[in-house]
């Protein structure tokens, strides 16, 4: 009787932690896994407006989002970002441009003028492996009036003021 009271003493009494995982890991890991490949992806989706520059001064942040926010003059639903990620989306449909090592996006925003201190030059360049694209507004910062400079830009301010 003693023999069997100490081989029941000497037992490892089971976890109760233990024993939950081993229940319920392959829900765990479904649940990891949805994560990972649904939610991950989508929250370091890269875009256009996350590829420019950080090191611009609160000025120029505010010149690029008059023009970026440029929604033509029936101020109706299409911007001046969306018009280029369309654009852009269109000349690289599938495929995900801005995770490319060959595609760079700069952005300078420069006074034109330093007696008129509210005209600012913007100039978008998108490059990758198919070539490149040079968008360049002149945008005043009082009247927040844009003009563009080149054919690429007119092209994009022309969709935004006649999208309907």
């Amino acid at each position: 009787m003693n023999k069997d009271s100490k081989k029941k003493e000497e037992k490892p009494k089971k976890s109760d932690f233990k024993s939950f995982l081993k229940k319920r890991a392959p829900i765990y890991l479904g649940i990891i896994a949805i994560l990972v490949i649904f939610v991950i992806p989508e929250l370091t989706k890269n875009d256009l407006q996350s590829s420019f520059p950080d090191n611009l001064t609160e000025e120029q942040k505010q010149i690029v989002e008059i023009l970026m926010s440029y929604n033509g003059p029936n101020q109706k639903g299409l911007t001046v970002m969306n018009a280029i990620s369309e654009q852009i989306a269109l000349e690289y449909p599938d495929e995900k441009i801005y995770d490319n090592k060959k595609t760079k996006v700069e952005l300078v925003v420069s006074n034109t003028d330093e007696s008129t201190k509210n005209i600012y030059k913007v100039i978008l360049t998108f490059e990758s492996y198919k070539g490149k694209i040079e968008y360049v507004w002149n945008v005043n910062s009082d009247t927040k009036e844009i003009k563009a400079k080149n054919s690429d830009a007119k092209h994009v301010i022309d969709v935004v003021n006649y999208y309907d």
